[in-house]
Order: structure tokens, then sequence, then C-alpha cells
């Protein structure tokens, strides 16, 4: 399954379903740009190494990098989202089905970032469609068990990993360092902290940029009636629209999120910023090449709190902590019940 750039302007203007997906499925990318991917450069804005400006420039440039490589080296994530669920062979029902995901992923994510608080577009995805299929399907048929275990996997990789990568790799550099003037090495730490947002930025769109395109394609193949399409090809056009829907996001509410996980969860040094880059994209990188879906803000917030944990427990605000791990708590359950809800209503209406 894929589609051509003409073939997609030409039922984008002339198949009403279709055009209805694609203008949610942007909208899911475009909210992932404002909650998720400002994570990426959120310690370069922090620690200013470099201007709000700069850092959405250079995170458009490695978020499409990082959907190109990554789709052409391994697209296992993609084939994971788009296999996740099941909505039945009814293909106008499954439309539905999706449709009232999206609006719940959107609905969920909007609201959190009213209160700048960064929540998972991974998780918030997989829940969305989840509770669209459970309802779609009257049961647990819809939920494609073998592909929800990679989830749990990933869920916990990001978070131990995330965490112990961080504290351990400042641990190792202020060892290395401990007898350098801080001085001389914070030109060094400072362009290693670019790089590391860059890399950061990377591994997001080789995460997030694969999961989007993988609904996408699911969507293009239900507005053309058909269910049963096992594998596809991601096209160059997507990877571009993908990247600069995320791009245009981050440029438009970033901001909130960059100021709660650069700079209100814990106070960093330009190293610890480099430390918390480098270790999250590590994590990220792992996770790409194993095909597991992990969410991107988990990662980067454990590994800040690994770094911040490493000189003191009481360097990390923990009431910053506490309510992005409640939104992570009940972004699976709320985002289901909103899709199972929404599915359940249009359903009735259409």
């Amino acid at each position: 399954m894929t589609i051509s750039f003409f073939d997609f302007l030409t039922q984008f203007f002339s198949n009403s379903n279709f055009f209805i997906i694609t203008i949610l499925i942007s909208g899911v990318i475009l909210v992932n740009g404002w909650t998720d991917a400002p994570n990426a450069i959120a310690t370069c804005v922090s620690t200013r190494c470099l201007s709000p400006k700069k850092s959405i420039i250079m995170a458009a440039i490695f978020n499409f990098l990082g959907v190109f490589t990554m789709t052409l080296i391994n697209s296992t994530v993609a084939q994971t989202i788009y296999n996740i669920v099941d909505f039945g062979n009814d293909a106008s029902s499954a439309l539905t089905a999706l449709s009232s995901a999206l609006i719940a992923i959107v609905t969920w994510a909007v609201l959190a970032w009213l209160f700048g608080i960064p929540t998972s577009e991974s998780h918030a995805l997989i829940a969305g469609l989840s509770g669209s299929a459970i309802a779609i399907q009257g049961g647990l048929s819809g939920i494609n068990g073998n592909e929800w275990v990679k989830v749990i996997y990933g869920l916990i990789m990001s978070t131990v990993l995330g965490f112990g990568m961080g504290f351990l790799v400042t641990k190792i550099v202020e060892n290395i360092c401990k007898k350098t003037d801080r001085r001389k090495t914070n030109k060094f730490f400072k362009n290693t902290q670019i790089v590391g947002g860059a890399s950061m930025a990377f591994m997001h769109g080789a995460q997030d940029g694969q999961k989007f395109m993988g609904v996408f394609l699911l969507g293009v193949a239900l507005s053309n009636g058909y269910t049963n399409v096992n594998t596809f090809s991601i096209p160059i056009w997507l990877m571009v629209m993908c990247s600069v829907l995320m791009t245009l996001g981050t440029s438009i509410g970033g901001y909130k999120i960059i100021k709660t996980v650069g700079m209100k969860m814990t106070k960093l040094e330009v190293y610890q910023g480099a430390c918390a880059d480098i270790s999250s994209a590590g994590c990220l990188l792992l996770s790409s090449v194993l095909g597991i879906p992990v969410s991107t803000t988990h990662t980067k917030t454990t590994a800040i709190m690994g770094v911040g944990a490493s000189r003191r427990i009481s360097k990390v605000n923990w009431k910053v902590v506490k309510e992005m791990v409640w939104a992570w708590i009940l972004t699976f359950p709320g985002c289901g019940i909103l899709g199972y809800l929404a599915t359940l209503i249009f359903m009735k209406i259409f």
C-alpha cells in the first residue's frame, strides 16, 4: 500500500472521506509538534545553547532526516502502529472509528498543552486507536495483543533506560572532568549539547514520524474501501509533510512544553543538558532499531530526572514530575475512553 503525491491531491479534492481523514491526521501531527516535539530541543533552549528560533529550525531539519533515514532502514515502528488494532471488515465503519480516535487524541493533547504538561502523543495515539477499536468490535477482539506487548516493553524501556542512562552518563562525565576548569569545558559541552539536541530531533522523527505516517496510510486504505492491507511503502512526500507539520506545531505552541521540561523540572547546566540529550537519543536509537514504539516524552523527561538526581534527589522538582506522571498514567485510560465514547457517538450519528 502506498500513494503518490498526484493521487493524494486528486483524492484530497474529490473524496470527502479522504479529505476528512487527512485533515484529522494533519491535526494530530500538528498537535504532536505542540506537545511532543519540543522535548527534543527543550534543553538546548533552557541552557541557552541555542535560541528558540534556531532550535526550531534545527528540529525541522533533523526531524525530517530522522523520518527519512529510519524509514529507509527499518519501518517496523510504523508497521506496529498500523497493525495494533483491527477495526473490522466494514471500511466505512472503520473509517468512522479511526476519525473518532484522532478527534480524541487532539482533544487530550490540547487539554494537556493548555496546562503546559508534556504528555506522550505516542501513548495517546495508541490509547485512542484502542478505545475506538473496542467500541466498534464490541470487545477486546479489536486489539492486537502481540503488537500491544511492544508498547508495554517500550513504556518500561523509555522510563528505566531514560532515567538510568541520564544518571550514569552524568556521573561518568563529572568524574572525567572533575579536575578540569569549567570554563574550558563549557564550549565543548555547548557544542555537544547542540549535537545532542539535533540527535534528539532526529530520533523524534524516527519514532513519532513513523507512527503518524502509519496511521495516515491506514486512513488512505480505509478511505478507498480497503480493510485488509498488510504491507505498505511510505512515500518521501509524506515524510516531508509530516516533518513540516511537526515543525509548524512546535513554532506555534511549543514554548510551554520547553519551559516545563527544560526549566521547571530541574535547573540544568550546559554539560547536564548535553548528558540528558545524549542519553535520551541513545535510548530512542536502540528502541527504533529494535522496532519498539516508545515515547519520546517519557525518554527525554526521565533522562532529565536522572541527570538532576545524579547530583541530589532534591535537585529535581518532584511537584512538576508528579503532575507529569499523573498525566502519563491517565493518558491510556483517558484517551482510550474518549476514543471509545467518540466512536459510539459518531456511529449513531452516521
